[in-house]
């Protein structure tokens, strides 16, 4: 299958790509990674009239830690990502996550930015950055604006990026002292998408004690779902907290739908296996420290 005819753009500079983004409004489409992008375009799914490739602007591949997080650019690979210690060290949910991101030929390519505006509901990036309550930064001549993931995600497949705009960068928040993570999925083989999935961050005080539990559920909705049960399990050490009760909580709160994959039962027993999991794992790295 071909793509649909459309005109080719490869800006030298952010600026340039600004303006010809801004120039195509609503026919432009960005292309950095292309691992969603192409095989939408080949099937006609997507039909642009116009590609804006910004594999040149390299100054948009820098992966930093900053005081608040790390901030990934927008051609920053999934495996830069991955295989980043000092990532790892500020945001390890980012490396938890993207080890199950597909297939490695896939994560050399595929982009963290553009995983986040393609806004699958059953992608791992989308949740970690609800989870941590990340933000992606859009420019347009003459203008920037940091989007909080509770704003960003409105649908699947659908972001608040604007017709004109280029997401830049994102930023994931470090974690506060005492935190662990974890992240915990089913596929119906390695690199599928998920038929459901977890996020889990865990926090403790002082005393070793739960001030915080919450998850972010992957591929039971259209965009990622949160659950606080800081409630149900909170306030007690992780080794006498009820696991399972937080799990039900997660699920009660989930509805996903059925399709060729698995029913919406099914779904909905995953996710709560997967949350007391993910929980678990997560109050444990907390505890260790």
């Amino acid at each position: 299958m071909k793509p649909s005819p459309f005109d080719y753009h490869a800006p030298r500079s952010v600026g340039e790509a600004l303006k010809t983004l801004a120039d195509a409004g609503e026919h432009g489409k960005v292309l950095a990674g292309g691992q969603s992008l192409i095989p939408m375009l080949n099937m006609r799914l997507a039909a642009p009239g116009h590609i804006v490739d910004i594999n040149r602007l390299t100054e948009l591949a820098a992966v930093t830690v900053e005081p608040g997080g790390v901030r990934t650019g927008a051609l920053a690979r999934h495996a830069q990502v991955e295989r980043s210690r000092p990532v790892a060290a500020a945001q390890p949910l980012l490396r938890q996550a993207l080890r199950l991101v597909a297939h490695p030929v896939i994560r050399n390519r595929g982009t963290v930015v553009g995983s986040l505006v393609h806004a699958d509901p059953a992608a791992e990036l989308p949740a970690v950055l609800a989870l941590l309550g990340g933000s992606v930064r859009l420019a347009r001549p003459g203008a920037v604006r940091d989007v909080p993931a509770a704003d960003f995600f409105t649908g699947p497949l659908e972001s608040a990026i604007e017709p004109g705009e280029l997401a830049v960068s994102a930023l994931f928040p470090a974690l506060p002292p005492r935190s662990g993570t974890a992240f915990h999925e089913v596929a119906r083989r390695h690199g599928d998408y998920a038929l459901a999935g977890v996020a889990a961050l865990v926090r403790l005080d002082g005393d070793l004690r739960i001030v915080a539990a919450r998850v972010a559920c992957v591929g039971v909705g259209p965009v990622p779902m949160l659950a606080d049960v800081t409630e149900v399990c909170g306030h007690r050490p992780p080794g006498s907290a009820d696991w399972g009760a937080a799990a039900r909580a997660v699920r009660g709160r989930v509805e996903p739908e059925a399709d060729i994959h698995a029913s919406a039962d099914y779904r909905r027993h995953l996710v709560g296996v997967l949350a007391e999991r993910a929980l678990r794992d997560a109050a444990e790295e907390a505890a260790d420290g």
